[in-house]
């Protein structure tokens, strides 16, 4: 990333942050095409959240996995929830479970608790409860 770049995404990173989001797009989403998973990720939720513009779930999914593909946690995170609730594709428990695993590895707790509750369930793999246990703990609870 050249110092342009930098400077665009600090700048988009802090409108994301002061909620000025509409001046975050403008920043964030050239780079976000120019493949900078952190600035596809913030895009994402903006699209999810309609933060700025007209929520877009497909176009939401679409940065979520570009960035989730570039291994970026909380992308991966964000990628195994829609394919767990349909937001913006289908359903998939599989493939949910695919990308719980992927953020689990980045020791987020959001995503070692679903995928403990996926594990004990029995949704998208066969039932583990030590295995949903040993989520759990890592998870913290």
């Amino acid at each position: 990333m050249n110092e342009t770049e930098e400077i665009d995404l600090a700048s988009g990173l802090a409108a994301f942050e002061s909620k000025h989001f509409s001046s975050a797009m403008q920043y964030l989403s050239p780079l976000a095409r120019a493949g900078n998973a952190e600035a596809q990720y913030r895009v994402a939720i903006m699209f999810q959240n309609g933060l700025g513009l007209v929520a877009n779930e497909t176009q939401a999914f679409a940065w979520l996995q570009q960035a989730a593909e570039q291994n970026h946690g909380l992308a991966q995170h964000g990628l195994g929830c829609c394919y767990l609730t349909g937001q913006g594709t289908v359903s998939d428990d599989e493939a949910a479970v695919y990308w719980l695993q992927r953020a689990a590895e980045h020791k987020l707790a959001g995503a070692q608790l679903a995928l403990a509750e996926l594990y004990e369930q029995g949704r998208g793999v066969p039932i583990d409860l030590a295995k949903a246990n040993w989520l759990y703990r890592q998870a913290g609870f």
